[in-house]
């Protein structure tokens, strides 16, 4: 998925979908086999599971893959993880933890050096300093958002 490419259609499938089913984006980290995102949902709207699907259609379409037994293609989990953020703690430990996961993942060293990844963006806003993410939060010792799949 980290392929340029692939981000490249994925962007575009962010954007198709944010075009009829409005949402902003918080934090997201796109890794070779999986996302996290925090999503701001307008206040009337709290389907994730249509723009989820929508995102994942766009994706694929065209691509050659192999189908499961319910017609659908390896590319994606067919579930999703949903949280209802409760308040800014909760927010914060989350953002982290998107941040945070390539380095997790041993991808990097520091989340400033994952390039598929709104840290930078973030540091912009001010919400974290340049250097932040080379060592583990406290805010997320413990947090286990990875899901495995299996048919």
């Amino acid at each position: 998925m980290t392929h340029p490419k692939g981000i490249e259609r994925l962007r575009e499938a962010f954007q198709q979908v944010m075009g009829k089913h409005p949402f902003s984006i918080d934090g997201i980290v796109v890794l070779p086999d999986h996302i996290h995102c925090l999503w701001r949902l307008p206040e009337d709207d709290a389907d994730f599971s249509v723009r989820w699907r929508l995102i994942k259609r766009h994706y694929s379409i065209g691509f050659d893959a192999a189908v499961t037994g319910r017609r659908e293609k390896r590319i994606w989990q067919p579930r999703f993880w949903e949280h209802l953020i409760r308040d800014e703690e909760d927010w914060r430990r989350h953002m982290d933890y998107v941040h945070y996961n390539p380095v997790k993942h041993g991808y990097v060293n520091a989340a400033g050096d994952w390039p598929y990844s709104s840290f930078k963006n973030a540091v912009k806003r001010g919400w974290y300093p340049a250097n932040w993410g080379s060592l583990e939060p406290e805010t997320i010792s413990g947090m286990d958002m990875e899901y495995e799949y299996m048919e």
